[in-house]
């Protein structure tokens, strides 16, 4: 059964963190758009955005060794760092306009001040880090950064960590207390709230099924309800936010941009600690560093998580391999998603990533006692009764030929796939996403509605003060948006302390 044709100025697909911010972005500059969101799953932020499916570290590159990289000649390119520093402090001035504008009543609800540390063990690893933090102290986004090989320091700062090492090994830390611990989904959450209340039209439980170009240049699409009843809704733009469900709808879009891309599904496990006296001995984002094999994803991290107001302690992520592109997805998704204008690309990548195949096929095999010898390189006492497991989040890597990587490259981060006419796009890939989801989002408004950009400048720069300009050149800038962002969502460390 089909009920008529309902218009839409803009179409959002996936009730996410990038849904979530693209439309609180577009209601700030067009109020009078009228928006719909499609959300296959009964609430918002369930999948890729959810508190439990993803580390939450609020990625501004302190901590993430994967970002650093030493070159040849032993320096360290800190490039990707930087990047990814300045597109996170795009999201802090956003929250904060949110904070200031009333439409966030309680920032804590979704963001809080947590240090975050790099820590390595042996001798060349020491050496890296030493030199890492000499790269990144001298920047003026990375000021504030300590570091130590002292083990008395290191003992005040990561106790759990510590105790019970031999006094021989060589370990060293960097910390920075700068950094953030974020509930992607309560953040979600409370923007989907904001949304319905500016009379956003959210559909759950609406899975997208299809979609086609009409002759006035609009997208239709054939939604399915929950009883089951097929409903059509035009739009003049659509936006495809379904975490790895992104893939499937882009390729049912047509158009030429989205053909010759893959995706590769990598799942994960976290170790929950469920003893509170553990718990309560670590207040920190560690970090340590991917061991020879293990894709960017499976960095070891052992984390201060809050969530639903409560301290917790996860570890992990222990990679793994699914066909599934959600966690809610089927056991299909892989291969349907490979097409006769991908073939070879995907082909090509399963060529290349052999020993990574096998590599996360070992990681889903690993028995909780193999895991919590991993756990016991962090924490050497860490006892089975301690921890127990939960399954992360699916993540979709994507595969496209490069000039670089030449046919099927494998890619490690977020990608923004548009519409030559800017009618469409869809958000593919991972981490650092969400953290960087204002910044993708701004990227998204520009590709798709050049017209409007400049009329739209004024309002943007409102909400996101260093909106075109380089924090890093402008380190006046820099300290006088850290400061009213650190105040403005509640994040001075000394306050929070004693509480």
């Amino acid at each position: 059964m089909s009920n008529g044709e309902t218009k839409t100025d803009v179409i959002l697909i996936g009730a996410g963190i990038m849904s979530a911010t693209l439309g609180t972005l577009l209601k700030e500059l067009v109020p009078e758009w009228e928006i719909t969101v499609f959300e296959k799953l009964e609430n918002a932020g369930e999948e890729s955005t959810n508190e439990w499916n993803n580390a939450g570290t609020g990625h501004a590159a302190l901590c993430e060794l994967n970002y650093t990289v030493e070159k040849p000649d032993g320096s360290i390119d800190i490039s990707k760092a930087i990047q990814i520093n300045e597109q996170f402090q795009l999201s802090m001035q956003f929250w904060s306009y949110l904070v200031n504008s009333k439409l966030i009543s309680n920032p804590h609800d979704f963001i809080m001040p947590l240090p975050h540390m790099s820590m390595v063990q042996g001798k060349d690893n020491v050496t890296f880090l030493k030199k890492r933090f000499v790269s990144m102290s001298n920047n003026p986004l990375f000021q504030g950064m300590e570091f130590s090989d002292d083990p008395a320091k290191l003992m005040e700062w990561i106790p759990l960590i510590i105790q019970n090492r031999p006094s021989s090994e060589s370990i060293a830390a960097t910390k920075i207390d700068s950094g953030t611990d974020v509930n992607f989904g309560a953040l979600t959450r409370i923007l989907f709230d904001h949304l319905k209340r500016k009379n956003v039209d959210i559909k759950y439980k609406h899975s997208v099924d299809n979609m086609k170009r009409t002759s006035d240049g609009s997208w239709e699409l054939k939604v399915r309800n929950d009883s089951g009843n097929v409903e059509r809704h035009t739009a003049k733009f659509v936006f495809i936010g379904g975490g790895g469900g992104s893939l499937h709808l882009l390729q049912k879009s047509g158009i030429p941009e989205g053909k010759h891309i893959g995706g590769f599904p990598v799942s994960g496990i976290f170790m929950v600690c469920n003893n509170p006296d553990v718990i309560a001995q670590h207040h920190a984002k560690v970090y340590g560093k991917a061991k020879v094999g293990a894709p960017p994803m499976s960095v070891p991290h052992l984390d201060t998580r809050f969530i639903d107001n409560k301290k917790s302690l996860l570890f992990g992520p222990f990679a793994g391999f699914s066909p599934k592109f959600l966690k809610t997805g089927s056991m299909f998704d892989l291969v349907t998603s490979v097409k006769p204008n991908n073939l070879v690309t995907m082909l090509s990548a399963g060529a290349k990533n052999m020993s990574l195949t096998k590599y996360l096929i070992e990681q889903v095999m690993l028995s909780k006692e193999k895991r919590m010898e991993e756990l016991r390189e962090f924490i050497p006492n860490a006892k089975s009764e301690d921890w127990d497991s939960v399954a992360a989040g699916q993540r979709v890597q994507v595969i496209k030929d490069t000039e670089a990587g030449g046919k099927g490259t494998l890619q490690f981060g977020t990608e923004v796939i548009s519409a030559a006419d800017g009618s469409i796009a869809a958000l593919l890939g991972a981490s650092p996403g969400a953290s960087t989801a204002v910044h993708v989002m701004l990227e998204v408004i520009k590709k798709c509605f050049p017209q409007h950009v400049k009329e739209w400048e004024p309002k943007i720069k409102e909400m996101i003060p260093s909106y075109g300009v380089s924090l890093m050149e402008n380190p006046e800038l820099l300290h006088k948006i850290h400061t009213s962002t650190t105040e403005t969502l509640g994040l001075n460390q000394k306050e929070l302390v004693s509480s």
